[in-house]
């Protein structure tokens, strides 16, 4: 039997701060790290070192819709045939903004500047044609703002004209598609396996230091009377440790929320063939420690959403990642940071097929 959905929360983002999500996530029963105090925005000591070439992690084959749309299924998902999900890539559409002369239709989602809104709206048609079988299936985006807002909807929102400001989502109503955008950002899709909830959930840095996932299981706990044993996750497409780059306010912004922040961060040196050989040219009168040429850190967003979800109380085999470094494979996926902002946009989505009833234990 389906739960009604509560009312919605208040969308102003002062109510989102570090206490009213520590308050929340007590009144939703999660049991999570102490946050440690704030550190100085200084370099730390004991980081990890890795050197800038490592192998990168290759990308999974993405399925093809009869449409010709490119997209990566949830592989441990295929055993829950109510569930649509699935994660997006840039092949297979009728965009042409990001793509070279000459080249195959791209499959941009986001209503960006440089693309028109009628390929984009012809775009999530096909999306939602190769997730659901129906190109009709209304599809739920968001207008993001890097927040750990979170908001339940049911099927009317689907004829909204505008979107719903928030960076997470959740729903108990079948029929319609969840979507979160991203172009190096993670997107997390979380799923109900009992009670047939679903959300999904769009996780920067910043949303991630917000604890938009933990807000989101907690909405889902609240609202859809989901427990974190029956909650099944898959984090797909992002930018990786490999190519995230950050400043130490990153570091200290995670440090003063997470007590396992430095296990999230490691330091990399870059390698320059030029320096190598001519080491002479880069000498400079500065003092030691004041040079700019040194490591830099690099955070692993990833596994940071998973820390998180493990707070939850969610099973780390319950947790699947699908996808690799967005950055490391621009044949395949946008990357804002890689295409330097000139990007298109990808979905992760995740709905209830309307035509499965639910069952205990399916």
């Amino acid at each position: 039997m389906r739960i009604p959905l509560r009312s919605k929360p208040s969308s102003d983002p002062l109510n989102c701060g570090v206490e009213w999500t520590d308050s929340f996530l007590i009144t939703a029963g999660l049991v999570r790290n102490r946050r440690g105090k704030s550190h100085p925005r200084v370099r730390p000591q004991g980081l990890d070192r890795a050197p800038s070439e490592e192998p990168t992690i290759s990308a999974q084959q993405p399925a093809i819709g009869g449409n010709g749309v490119h997209w990566l299924p949830v592989p441990a998902w295929r055993k829950y045939p109510w569930l649509w999900s699935g994660f997006s890539t840039r092949l297979g559409g009728r965009s042409h903004a990001y793509s070279v002369d000459g080249a195959p239709g791209e499959l941009n989602l986001g209503f960006t500047a440089e693309d028109s809104r009628e390929a984009v709206v012809a775009n999530r048609r096909l999306l939602a044609e190769a997730i659901t079988g129906n190109a009709s299936t209304p599809l739920l985006a968001l207008r993001q703002f890097h927040s750990n807002l979170v908001i339940p909807v049911t099927a009317a929102d689907a004829a909204r004209t505008t979107p719903h400001k928030a960076d997470g989502v959740i729903t108990n109503d079948p029929g319609l598609l969840l979507a979160v955008q991203m172009a190096d950002c993670i997107p997390v899709l979380v799923a109900d396996r009992k009670r047939r909830a679903v959300g999904a959930f769009h996780a920067g840095w910043r949303g991630t230091v917000k604890r938009i996932v933990e807000m989101g299981v907690g909405r889902m706990r609240l609202e859809c009377g989901s427990r974190p044993e029956d909650l099944i996750v898959a984090i797909g497409p992002g930018i990786g440790q490999c190519c995230y780059a950050v400043g130490e306010e990153v570091l200290s912004e995670f440090e003063s929320q997470f007590i396992y922040a430095r296990e999230l961060f490691r330091e990399v040196y870059d390698s320059d063939p030029v320096r190598q050989k001519y080491p002479m040219l880069f000498l400079t009168q500065r003092a030691p420690g004041h040079s700019p040429i040194g490591p830099s850190l690099h955070v692993n967003l990833i596994e940071a959403n998973r820390r998180q979800l493990l707070d939850c109380g969610i099973a780390p085999q319950s947790i699947q990642v699908v996808g690799t470094c967005t950055q490391c494979h621009p044949q395949l996926f946008y990357s804002h940071r890689g295409s330097r902002g000139h990007a298109g946009r990808m979905m992760a989505v995740i709905g209830i097929g309307r035509s499965m009833a639910p069952s205990a234990g399916k």
